[in-house]
């Protein structure tokens, strides 16, 4: 199992490299440029002041030589400065942002697998019941309701009309100056709908696929050898045909974490939340390319280890793959 591991650790890093190429390309192709934000609404700057800005930021050199440049600091761990007016390294702004979105993510996670694979199996035991089709409604529910419409509701109902929840950012205003226990119920509660709309779609995708793997395998011939041996209902739903309906999942689960980490940039901007995915979007917006490229480094580094994570998760739940 190490050596399986230290071999996609090393695979990683040409994969990482075809990525950072094909992002980098992507985001020069963009229209528009830092120097044309920062000058385009002032008529006193020249021609030549627009050239000292962009060989300031060396976009005067050709495309292959700034990746090649970028890469070079990438190797020291320096994913350099960002171009805002406080040129601070982007390193530090990702570094500070990254443990809100990481947090968010997790407990998304966590929500999704201790709600959806529960939901599927009952669902799968229970075919045709009525907790399969009111589970079957809020799938169909999940998949078409947009997220940021979502949000928007959630925001009027319990933000406003009933005030039960904040509705912007991570804590309050007075968060340093609250007692141990009410700070930590005062973050629960800004974390309460982020978290649930990070967990909404992939709570309903998930809970279907798992009660479609449930079906399968519980018609499975060894399913009835094991019925057939007398062995509970129980054992043999949640010891045998569980393990085996599970590695599929495993694969779903390493496979969305780019969509939660994409999906940050959507309610952490709708919630004013200060994480990576709102630095992404400001980012974006004012065509800081060294931010652009370091967060997107970062969230394909996540994305391939939350797919090793699933590899060795499938060893684990499988014997006969972790003798192979």
């Amino acid at each position: 199992m190490l050596r399986y591991i230290t071999k996609r650790l090393i695979f990683m890093i040409p994969l990482l490299i075809g990525i950072t190429i094909i992002s980098f390309i992507v985001i020069h192709l963009a229209p528009g440029s830092p120097t044309d934000l920062q000058t385009e609404m002032n008529p006193r700057v020249s021609a030549e002041m627009k050239e000292r800005i962009r060989a300031m930021y060396d976009l005067d050199k050709p495309l292959y030589q700034q990746y090649l440049s970028w890469l070079g600091k990438l190797v020291t761990l320096d994913l350099g400065n960002s171009f805002a007016t406080d040129h601070r390294p982007v390193f530090d702004k990702i570094l500070e942002r990254i443990p809100v979105t990481i947090i968010i993510n997790i407990l998304s996670m966590i929500l999704i697998i201790i709600v959806a694979i529960p939901m599927g199996v009952l669902s799968a035991v229970h075919q045709d019941s009525l907790f399969d089709k009111i589970t079957g409604v809020f799938v169909f529910v999940g998949f078409a309701m947009p997220t940021f419409w979502l949000a928007l509701l959630l925001m009027i109902l319990f933000g406003i009309h009933l005030g039960w929840l904040p509705i912007s950012g991570i804590r309050s205003l007075n968060y340093e100056y609250l007692a141990p226990g009410a700070a930590f119920i005062d973050l629960v509660k800004h974390l309460v709908l982020p978290v649930l709309l990070s967990a909404f779609g992939g709570l309903a995708g998930l809970s279907r696929y798992m009660r479609a793997n449930m079906l399968e395998v519980i018609r499975q011939d060894y399913i009835t050898t094991a019925r057939a041996k007398g062995l509970s209902e129980r054992v043999v739903i949640y010891k045998h045909a569980l393990r085996n309906a599970l590695l599929p999942v495993i694969t779903i689960l390493g496979l969305s974490v780019p969509g939660l980490i994409g999906g940050s940039v959507i309610f952490e901007t709708i919630f004013a939340i200060p994480g990576m995915g709102q630095l992404f979007y400001m980012s974006a917006m004012s065509r800081d390319y060294p931010v652009i490229m370091g967060i997107l480094f970062i969230g394909a580094v996540l994305t391939l280890i939350g797919n090793l994570i699933a590899d060795v998760s499938y060893a684990l739940a499988d014997p006969r793959i972790r003798v192979a």
